[in-house]
């Protein structure tokens, strides 16, 4: 077991907002400096103690809120918090505290991140073998408080987890030419990177675990309060790979096809018909 990088309490879940502040002071440079946009991929990041505590609450998960099976994103499920195990609830209430958000705001340089008490998106994240996620570009306004989606923060909860065993997580290149880096899932790694309109990311190879077991993730994501109307708001904005038997994302081209072309008062009342016949 190795010492954690988080100062974080196994059993209270507390920080102190100092080391908090003073850890993320230290990855500044590392993170600020990422390619082609600003990330940073951190191994042994919470207590052991904690994951396993996580690990264990997933062996009785309620029905999930949100599954995915399309060509872009198949066989995953998502959780969110207030459903979760109490255990694991407070865990993500820990990570959308004051002292987590100063360790953010000092890695990154984003001042005013703000935590989302909805966790639209957010929770557990599982893909179950044969699953996959394409590389893609996240909405980027949050639909309920308006405020911009900026950063997003993974931490992977898999065991000895293989690189052959597919799920990787991707980074791409603005172009979608090269893939600029890729990390494994394995148990207690931290992945957190800037997400924008072209911040290209994803897991596209199938999960391939040799025993069947899925690939399961802590996600969470943090905003600021510098969106304006004078943006245009997308939403998951999938890419194919080069090369690749990805699927180009025609039902949500269709869609932002026709809120471009009808008034928004006019797209606002159908926009729900659309949605029902894969519009």
């Amino acid at each position: 077991m190795t010492d954690p990088i988080y100062p974080i309490d196994p059993n209270s879940l507390l920080t102190k907002s100092s080391e908090a502040k003073a850890l993320g002071t230290t990855y500044a440079e590392r993170y600020q400096s990422g390619e082609p946009y600003n990330h940073i991929c951190i191994d042994g990041f919470l207590p052991e103690d904690i994951l396993d505590k996580v690990i264990a609450d997933l062996k009785q998960l309620p029905d999930a809120e949100s599954s995915f099976s399309r060509p872009q994103e198949n066989l995953k499920t998502s959780y969110i918090p207030e459903r979760l195990p109490d255990f694991s609830k407070n865990l993500f209430y820990a990570l959308n505290s004051r002292p987590f958000i100063m360790f953010l705001e000092e890695m990154t340089g984003i001042k005013g991140l703000i935590p989302d008490p909805y966790f639209f998106g957010a929770g557990i994240h599982k893909t179950q073998n044969g699953g996959h996620l394409d590389i893609h570009a996240d909405f980027n306004v949050h639909s309920v408080m308006r405020v911009e989606r900026r950063l997003n923060v993974l931490i992977y909860l898999n065991r000895d987890w293989q690189a052959e065993w597919g799920g990787n997580f991707e980074i791409w290149d603005k172009e979608m030419a090269h893939k600029m880096a890729s990390f494994t899932p394995t148990y207690n790694r931290m992945v957190c990177f800037s997400t924008g309109s072209d911040t290209f990311h994803g897991n596209p190879e199938p999960v391939n675990h040799p025993e069947g077991e899925p690939r399961q993730s802590i996600a969470l994501y943090y905003y600021t309060a510098t969106w304006d109307d004078t943006r245009k708001e997308h939403t998951t904005i999938f890419k194919p790979r080069p090369d690749s038997g990805d699927k180009e994302d025609r039902q949500v081209a269709r869609r932002e096809f026709v809120k471009d072309m009808l008034p928004p008062r006019v797209y606002r009342r159908i926009a729900g018909h659309l949605h029902r016949i894969g519009l």
